[in-house]
């Protein structure tokens, strides 16, 4: 049994007018002892931009800007840009996020050489009507039926689009390419490119038309995650593999419930899951997990790793930002103990 150590609140909302509703869902970058911070700001009226925080070590904080670090750019994100995760690879920052503009929410990307200024990329998935989305990957029927359970909140309209979030980069480049995870709902997929300017149009019919190809992770069983999953903490390289921290939703009568969960990818070919844990790493059980903003919510986002210790960064509640710790070598053994059997028809990936 995996031991979880759970150290409190980290970060609240403060009186500050950018911030004064609630705080959540970091981006980490660690620099050796140094964390930065880059979280979810929220004021009254459900506006987000991103604060900025620098912690000494895993938990304490050294400074905190009183004014947003990042802003929304422009129309596509007029209601607010959340939930940043953040990476380095080679000489560049990269930001994901979601942009959100009172209708549909799309993952965006923003890049930086310093953390002081930043480029923005923009929109990084496709633009996609739900119909569209339909068309193509119906074509191929091997994918979960979820997949085309689609809620419609609005008319049908060629200026609503199949929302896209949780958008994180693997921490390097893998065979020469640049690699994201996404997730339109249930699952996890991949996206491998040599440039992001290959995600045209034209790439992007190609990959719904070949759908099945790029899931990674689907819901699995009646359990944490059968509702829905989504990409958590960028990847951790380890010495068995990729270690995917990400978050599973299950849909109860009083509704949603958020935890954090675990799998293991191959190192050379993340789409290959070596392992994935039957239960949740972490669930809901604190006032500030289960009552908030959003109840019921442990929503990871960033990780750093201090000798054998993984801290985990989430949002709880949709309130505030809380830490977490597990041992890294325990971890890895409980999930080599779930190892999936890719010669059985296990619905597992």
């Amino acid at each position: 049994m995996i031991n979880i150590k759970k150290h409190g609140i980290l970060l609240k909302k403060t009186h500050l007018p950018f911030e004064n509703d609630s705080v959540l869902n970091p981006g980490v970058f660690q620099e050796d002892t140094i964390l930065h911070l880059l979280y979810r700001a929220v004021r009254k009226g459900n506006y987000s931009t991103f604060g900025y925080c620098k912690l000494n070590g895993p938990l304490a904080i050294m400074e905190r800007d009183d004014t947003p670090l990042i802003i929304p750019f422009a129309e596509e994100d007029s209601h607010g840009i959340e939930d940043p995760r953040i990476v380095k690879i080679e000489d560049t920052f990269y930001i994901t996020y979601t942009a959100y503009n009172g209708i549909n929410a799309l993952g965006a990307l923003v890049t930086s050489t310093d953390l002081k200024t930043f480029k923005r990329e923009g929109i990084i998935v496709p633009k996609i009507t739900f119909d569209e989305f339909k068309r193509l990957a119906e074509c191929n029927n091997l994918i979960n039926a979820k997949y085309f359970r689609h809620v419609r909140h609005f008319e049908p309209s060629e200026n609503i689009f199949l929302w896209d979030k949780d958008v994180v980069f693997f921490p390097r480049k893998i065979n020469g390419k640049l690699a994201f995870l996404h997730r339109i709902r249930p699952g996890i997929q991949l996206v491998m490119v040599n440039h992001l300017k290959e995600l045209t149009k034209d790439f992007w019919d190609h990959y719904f038309l070949h759908f099945n190809q790029h899931i990674i992770l689907d819901p699995v069983g009646i359990n944490h995650e059968s509702g829905y999953i989504g990409a958590g903490a960028p990847p951790i390289e380890t010495e068995l593999g990729w270690l995917l921290i990400y978050h599973g939703v299950y849909d109860t009568s009083e509704g949603y419930i958020y935890s954090a969960a675990a799998a293991l990818l191959d190192i050379d070919n993340p789409l290959k899951v070596i392992a994935r844990l039957e239960n949740p790493l972490f669930t809901p059980e604190f006032e500030y997990e289960l009552k908030g903003v959003v109840n019921n919510v442990v929503f990871p986002t960033g990780t750093a790793l201090f000798y054998d210790t993984l801290y985990i960064y989430y949002g709880a509640a949709d309130k505030c930002i809380a830490v977490a710790s597990v041992s890294l070598k325990e971890l890895l053994k409980e999930l080599m103990l779930n190892k999936i059997n890719h010669d059985s028809n296990s619905t597992n990936p």
